[in-house]
């Protein structure tokens, strides 16, 4: 099972680090571009790899693996010069040039050639060319000099002499300048269905339509554009990045106003649960205790029993079962413990607004309940607000400065923003205050790896293994740091462990995490898709809601340059999601596969020029 933790496994909070070591399944499926600067793309069934940026590169957030590639900063001067090239580039086409072409001599206006759509007929082929060339140097300086609209005049002209894309393109850039977005579409379109590897055309139809807010339409251009140019335009590949996110959070917007809320996977809910060392329940509503059904104990009593039994079913049922315990009045001195279950359910459905309200209102009515504070500083952190969360775990320490469940959560924190030397003393913290709680330990041994103490890492996770030998997750978490070692067989051997004790103690309630980790070291040890995708299949029988192996599923399907399927899970996985966050962040996934396959609809040619760039698919971290 996923070491527990109040922010959900897989899904880290926007610009904060990985929270723990259960997102290091999806730090393995989503990061591996950010660290080799490549991105797949499928044309026309061709897995291929582009240097230089692409779906996952445009989709890692601030998440960080142990080792990353930086590139180093450019100095104030460099960026002010490399900006000044580009907007030089990005103005007007110049045409074909020689190697050492003369000084262009600008005619005056009387002797600028007069056509029109009757007297061009009357021209022969060279005069044609002559024209167009006379009148698109006298445009370009009618640009230069912002007379906008004697440009697009002379351009016109010159156009009706030879229909040239760098003419209506030129032309574009006059109505770019004066602001008329549908101009510079009708004109780039002209130019690109001249030219249909006209880069700088794809660039300024891709910025109109961004201005008129058709960001699917802008995406594609600048995708496109990115392909063809191989990824050399720095802006354009940050554009694409800038607008995957503004296409899913406009989508994730009309899915959030018709979505349901529901409970995630039971993995999931099991996983944040146990993030809690267990508690016997509280006096009076225990198993001895007789209670009907039709008072609040009773519902509060059932709720407790159904979670016991770690499915689906059984936390629908108790999510159900706290509801109706604070729709009664006989709750008592229970009331705050109720107010905490069902804020519990709440946040874990995504409602966190109201779990919110019962938290607090549950810290009102018992103030010593510290456990009230640490979820409600989990769901501050969720939420980005950091100062919050600290300020919760400041006031569940003042109410009991020994609880081991303070310091496991606050360390959370640490490690999440990326302060791993406090982290670690939190974790130990826990663990001194309380030995037997496993996911301190193996959290301290995560935090070790992450602070680069590989060999202190490691032997934590041995001295808990030889502690917690019957506890399948000690095995799945070594697994994964060894899986990041490239030591494949051994993070094999211990997923199997993990797998097999997982079948023995919960067959109902199987966590899927080792059989997933399974495949992606299957996949990156051995290129097997086959045994990976049967794996991540069997881990969607077992839990169809669980989202990291969607994920996966998606991931590998797509690096086999099965785009079509790949974009149906990514979707599945949107629909999972609980929060805006997470949806965003799933939908930005199927923007990006979506735009794939519209590419590779519209411009099949690029495949073999994209496979010619390939250099081979690196292996999923």
């Amino acid at each position: 099972m996923s070491a527990p933790n109040p922010i959900p496994a897989g899904r880290p909070p926007p610009d904060f680090a990985s929270s723990t070591a259960g997102s290091s399944v999806w730090d393995r499926i989503s990061t591996w571009a950010s660290e080799n600067k490549a991105v797949v793309y499928t044309i026309a069934g061709v897995a291929v790899v582009v240097t230089g940026a692409g779906v996952f590169y445009y989709l890692t957030d601030s998440n960080t693996t142990t080792t990353t590639r930086e590139t180093p900063k450019k100095s104030k001067k460099e960026k002010r010069r490399k900006k000044e090239e580009e907007k030089k580039a990005a103005d007007l086409e110049k045409g074909t040039a020689d190697v050492k072409p003369k000084t262009p001599t600008v005619e005056t206006a009387d002797e600028l050639p007069e056509v029109d759509e009757t007297t061009v007929e009357q021209l022969s082929e060279q005069e044609r060319k002559d024209y167009a060339g006379k009148l698109k140097a006298a445009g370009n300086t009618a640009y230069g000099s912002k007379d906008y609209n004697k440009a697009i005049e002379l351009y016109g002209k010159a156009i009706l002499c030879k229909p040239d894309p760098i003419f209506y393109s030129n032309r574009a850039a006059c109505y770019n300048a004066l602001g008329q977005w549908e101009k510079v579409i009708e004109d780039t379109t002209a130019a690109i269905n001249l030219d249909n590897e006209y880069v700088k055309a794809l660039n300024r139809r891709a910025n109109a339509y961004e201005h008129l807010e058709k960001f699917s339409e802008a995406l594609l251009d600048f995708t496109a554009s990115c392909i063809i140019d191989a990824f050399r335009n720095e802006s354009s590949a940050q554009a694409v990045e800038r607008l995957l996110k503004k296409v899913a959070e406009a989508k994730g917007k009309a899915i959030l106003a018709t979505k349901d809320k529901r409970l995630p996977s039971s993995s999931f809910v099991t996983n944040y649960l146990q993030s809690f060392r267990a508690r016997p329940a509280p006096e009076g509503l225990d198993d001895k205790a007789e209670l009907s059904e039709e008072t609040g104990l009773g519902q509060l009593q059932f709720g407790l029993r159904s979670m016991s039994k770690k499915t689906a079913e059984g936390y629908e049922e108790a999510a159900a079962a706290f509801d109706k315990a604070l729709e009664a009045t006989d709750l008592g001195e229970h009331e705050a413990f109720a107010y905490n279950m069902r804020g519990t359910f709440r946040y874990l459905r995504g409602e966190n607004v109201e779990a919110l309200s019962d938290l607090t209102k549950s810290i009102d009515l018992q103030p010593s309940m510290t456990q009230s504070y640490i979820k409600r500083a989990s769901m501050y952190l969720e939420l980005g607000e950091k100062d919050s969360a600290a300020d919760d775990f400041e006031k569940a320490m003042a109410q009991n400065n020994d609880d081991p469940d303070i310091y496991y959560h606050r360390a959370q924190l640490h490690f999440i923003l990326g302060e791993f030397a406090e982290a670690a003393k939190d974790y130990q913290k826990s663990i001194d205050l309380d030995r037997d709680f496993i996911f301190s330990h193996i959290q301290l041994g995560v935090t070790q790896y992450k602070m680069g103490s590989v060999a202190s890492s490691m032997a934590t996770f041995r001295r808990t293994i030889k502690n917690f030998d019957k506890v399948p997750d000690v095995y799945n978490y070594y697994g994964e740091l060894l899986l990041d070692q490239q030591k494949y067989s051994e993070a094999i051997e211990k997923f199997d462990t993990a797998v097999e004790m997982e079948k023995q103690t919960k067959p109902l309630g199987m966590n899927v995490l080792p059989l997933i980790n399974k495949a992606l070291a299957l996949f990156q040890w051995k290129q097997d898709f086959a045994e990976a995708e049967k794996l991540c299949q069997k881990a969607l029988i077992i839990d169809p809601e669980c989202d990291i192996a969607v994920a996966t599923m998606a991931q590998l399907l797509l690096q086999q340059g099965k785009v079509t399927e790949a974009l149906t899970y990514f979707e599945r996985a949107a629909e999972l999601s609980r929060t805006e966050g997470e949806i965003v962040n799933a939908l930005s996934y199927a923007e990006a596969t979506r735009t794939q396959l519209e590419v590779q609809e519209k411009y099949p040619q690029l495949a073999n020029r994209l496979q010619g760039m390939s250099g081979g698919i690196p292996p999923m971290r």
